[in-house]
């Protein structure tokens, strides 16, 4: 792996509640291109996480699937990202039988507009890699909440709560 640059090092979430959210189009599990500009008129939750088949990943995925319906019912569209493969997410939603749309980001490049694909360290190691992070988008497509550093467990039912109010 390449040495982390110091522009790396210094990206973190720019983002901001009210702004426009960057547009993109990435390949679900089926090969399929979904848009964000596809879901103009509902809210999406746009949930970044590291990778597929993990243990916290799973929860969140799960968690975010169980209440489905209840997303479905606040106008919401649930779209997870990761840089996995479009393979890898369709075998990691057959798997966890997982109703919402699952995004392939192989490149980072949205991971990178959202600001997520940020140097991480673990046991002493840096490396790049997503920040489990959130964005709510309004039904005109601007952020009306942002989740950082998310603990996978009970994140959904949380974003679901705020939905509501």
């Amino acid at each position: 792996m390449g040495e982390i640059l110091e522009a790396d090092k210094e990206r973190k979430i720019t983002l901001n509640v009210d702004d426009e959210a960057p547009l993109f189009c990435l390949k679900n599990g089926e090969d399929d291109d979904v848009c964000l500009k596809d879901f103009i008129g509902k809210k999406v939750v746009l949930y970044f996480y590291p990778k597929d088949n993990t243990p916290g990943c799973t929860i969140e995925a799960c968690e975010f699937s169980a209440n489905f319906d209840e997303f479905i019912a606040q106008n919401a569209v649930i779209i997870g990202v990761s840089p996995d493969s479009v393979k890898s997410h369709a075998n990691f939603a057959a798997k966890q039988s997982l109703k919402h749309i699952l995004l392939s980001d192989s490149d980072h490049e949205v991971s990178k507009l959202y600001g997520v694909w940020q140097v991480k360290k673990n046991y002493g190691r840096e490396y790049l890699g997503v920040v489990r992070s959130t964005f709510v988008i309004d039904e005109n497509g601007k952020i009306c909440k942002i989740y950082k550093n998310v603990r996978a467990k009970d994140h959904a039912a949380k974003v679901l709560a705020d939905l509501a109010k």
